[in-house]
């Protein structure tokens, strides 16, 4: 009996059974208190043939018949049977042993402290990676085991003399090689098994009459994958210069699942070459250790060879290091062909498209998170985003600037163009500057995310949206200043896009340019990016009361086709100067007619408030009812100071108690005739009196809508000129007559007439309903 720390009284009985050609642990506690190490089990799992009782039987069907033995000999204590976690092989589900078995191995604990390290070195992405999972395993090195024993692979470059293995020579190159065997390589060697095994001497050691031979083992195949730093560039033999230039590696990006693998195999090689990479962009960074390889165990056989390494700085092979999880089924699973819940990928883009595929692993969560995959999510939100990208191109700019627009000098400066145009110019310096640091970082998913808000919320739902009709001409500055912004906005967008979505950018920059994006300046020159901190302040604020502006719409039930004579609005921490130009925009959005400023919402709203018996119980116990009536009767004016953060105190059964936020629900009801919303200090008061011109007005703007949509669905381009013939009673006509001419440019009529009945020949007709008047209009293309 032996104590280990690996065992532990917590669970079972605190006593294990050892078996050291089993497992690592024992095998380690076997070394160290030098117990016998015995191998009954063959390497196919089986006990041998003349064994008694159990011969020629694999370990686990050999389990019965054991406990059947000692069961009548009597010395069986207890059988039972527990589920635990056990290793299967994950092809054959077969369960597997653990297997003491020779090796080669490369004594990386003889560089351990070089390779903690240069790790330290290295930009971890996450951190916690680096730090945790990565570093922990480099804490707790051992030796490389790198020879594996099968047919296929780079052969173990050692050679060893059949008469003693002690005489070793590794071979180190093919003239290595050939100057060993005596004999020169024809040019069509091939340095893998069976050829490389026709070369064997006569061992040089004195008095030794043994032939060196291969040892027959392969090299593991992540030594072969760590080496690809300078194996691909054939270093040190040749391309010196490419290897200086291109080494140490920018950033790599791999699974979890390398931590062990790749990610160790190229940090271990690389370390313990030190000195020999010395050619490297950052060249005597590193040390050689010498007589690191060449250590072959087995069993209780341990010969290796010494080593002291330089205290020279250490060098990690890449500079940043992106890990990336795994992508699980939708029930949060792995993915297995095995299991039959593997999603093929070309079928998922090929519904999809690769752009949008990529867009959504990027964008729905941190790449280093596993994430359960849903298709339904790839179109919801990549799709999505993707389509209107394609629309503000397709739909706005390529539709609207083949009206004669192309970037020329007759486009305004940027100084000279209109607040809309500047201010999302700026926002798209904002975004360049975000998504420039997101990808240096390596945080994919946040330049995914900013550009994603930056389309749908800025471009799309607000510039687009609120310069459409800038868009219908090209002859004057304002119009030439809308083509050139918006050009200006997609480019930009393109390019920073394109490490992203690669496919996409590419052609509608090619459209926009006339070149390829992924050879074109990711950031434009600081000279080129324009930015205006304040008109974003002054714009987010506009967009808020525009937000509000809409819920009191709501609240109301008035449509915003529907023309309101005006409304009062209170912008915190934003000045009525920086606001004021800003106020037509608003006005235009809300569709009313004058916007006044308050000072504060006081005078728009009255607080009314709400005990919360809950919390007063606690401190007022008995007297709650009392200290809620209190509360109930406090006046607006003291509730508002309350809301503010200052003390407002209540007495109830002689017990005086101060209110806290949470003991009072605050409720805020319009004050007067107009109706009100508000968020976070910011206010938007609609009056909601609709006058008869404010009515016709808006049954105006409802016909122009209906007839947009006809000429929208009768195939009619933007540009068409139409002759619009409209029959109605005397309220339609009262409409007419106040909006014809207003009518006409809205819809590009030429010609507005009015009928008794639309019996002639029209290329579309539609009956509407103008806020309850009946109306029916006609159109036919020019």
């Amino acid at each position: 009996i032996v104590a280990e720390e690996f065992v532990t009284a917590e669970d079972g009985s605190g006593v294990v059974h050892m078996s050291p050609a089993f497992g690592a642990d024992d095998y380690a506690a076997g070394q160290r208190h030098e117990l016998a190490f015995l191998q009954p089990v063959g390497a196919r799992g089986e006990f041998p043939d003349d064994m008694p009782l159990v011969g020629g039987r694999f370990v686990k069907d050999a389990d019965p018949l054991i406990i059947e033995e000692l069961q009548r000999r009597g010395v069986l204590f207890k059988s039972q049977r527990f589920v635990h976690s056990y290793p299967h092989c994950w092809r054959c589900r077969t369960p597997l042993l653990y297997y003491a078995r020779t090796s080669w191995f490369v004594r990386t604990t003889a560089f351990k402290d070089r390779m903690i390290a240069a790790n330290a070195q290295v930009h971890w992405t996450p951190p916690e990676m680096g730090a945790g999972r990565f570093g922990e395993w480099l804490e707790n090195n051992i030796d490389w085991a790198i020879s594996r024993e099968r047919y296929w692979g780079t052969p173990l470059p050692l050679w060893l003399c059949d008469a003693d293995a002690a005489h070793t020579v590794p071979v180190q190159s093919y003239a290595s090689l050939a100057e060993h065997a005596g004999r020169a390589l024809p040019d069509d060697f091939d340095p893998h098994r069976p050829f490389i095994d026709d070369y064997h001497w006569p061992c040089r050691a004195a008095g030794c009459n043994g032939t060196m031979r291969r040892t027959p083992e392969v090299v593991d195949t992540w030594f072969d994958s760590g080496s690809m730093p300078f194996a691909q560039w054939h270093y040190p033999f040749e391309n010196a210069e490419r290897f200086a230039a291109q080494y140490p590696a920018d950033f790599i990006a791999e699974g979890v699942d390398q931590t062990r693998g790749w990610f160790y195999s190229l940090l271990a090689i690389a370390t313990g070459l030190g000195d020999e990479l010395a050619g490297s962009r950052e060249a005597g960074a590193g040390s050689r250790d010498s007589g690191t390889v060449g250590d072959r165990r087995a069993g209780a056989s341990d010969r290796r060879t010494s080593s002291d390494a330089p205290a020279s700085r250490p060098q990690s092979p890449y500079r940043s290091v992106v890990v990336n999880d795994l992508v699980l089924d939708a029930n949060g699973h792995k993915m297995s062909k095995s299991r039959g819940n593997a999603v093929d990928p070309w079928a998922v883009i090929e519904r999809h498209g690769a752009d949008a595929v990529r867009l959504f692993l990027v964008a729905s969560s941190k790449v280093w998170v596993p994430r359960r995959f849903d298709e339904n999510a790839i179109r919801e939100q990549a799709g999505k985003f993707l389509r209107t990208l394609k629309n503000v191109y397709s739909g706005i700019f390529a539709q609207y600037a083949n009206f004669g627009w192309a970037p020329s000098a007759a486009d305004p400066a940027v100084a000279d163009r209109p607040l809309a145009d500047r201010w999302i110019l700026s926002r798209l310096t904002a975004v360049e500057a975000q998504v420039d640091a997101a990808l240096t970082s390596y945080d994919a998913t946040v330049a995914a995310t900013a550009l994603i808000q930056f389309v749908d919320d800025d471009v799309a739902n607000w510039y687009v949206r609120t310069s459409r009709a800038r868009f219908y001409d090209v002859a004057d500055a304002d119009n030439r200043a809308a083509f050139a912004t918006l050009h200006e906005v997609l480019t930009v967008t393109c390019r920073l896009l394109a490490p992203l979505c690669p496919f996409v950018t590419d052609w509608m920059h090619r459209e926009l340019t006339g070149e390829t994006v992924h050879l074109a300046r990711f950031v434009r020159e600081p000279a080129q990016a324009h930015r205006d901190e304040r008109l974003e302040v002054a714009m987010a604020a506009i967009r808020t009361l525009a937000t509000l502006g809409r819920a009191a719409r709501e609240q109301a039930g008035i449509k915003v086709r529907q023309p309101l004579a005006r409304m009062v609005v209170v912008a915190p921490r934003v000045s009525e100067a920086e606001l004021a130009p800003l106020m037509p925009l608003l006005a235009t959005e809300l569709n009313v007619k004058e916007v006044a400023f308050a000072s504060s919402g006081d005078a728009l709203v009255t607080l009314e408030g709400r005990p919360n018996f809950r919390t007063l119980g606690k401190k007022f116990g008995k007297a709650t009812p009392e200290a809620a009536q209190q509360v109930a009767a406090l006046p607006s004016d003291v509730l508002r100071r309350m809301a503010n953060g200052e003390g407002v105190e209540v007495t109830a059964g002689g017990t005086t108690r101060a209110l806290d936020a949470e003991d009072v629900e605050l409720r805020r009801l319009s004050a007067g005739d107009l109706v009100v919303a508000e968020e976070l200090g910011f206010f938007a008061a609609i009056d909601p009196a609709v006058t008869p011109a404010l009515q016709g007005e808006g049954r105006a703007r409802e016909l122009v809508s209906r007839i947009q949509r006809l000429r929208k669905e009768s195939g009619l381009e933007v540009s068409d000129r139409i002759v619009l013939a409209v029959r109605g009673g005397p309220e339609v006509g009262d409409v007419l007559d106040a909006h014809a001419e207003w009518i006409k440019s809205e819809v590009l009529a030429t010609e507005l007439v009015r009928e008794t009945s639309l019996s002639g020949t029209y290329h579309a007709t539609l009956a509407v309903d103008l806020d309850g008047i009946p109306a029916d209009v006609a159109i036919t293309k020019v």
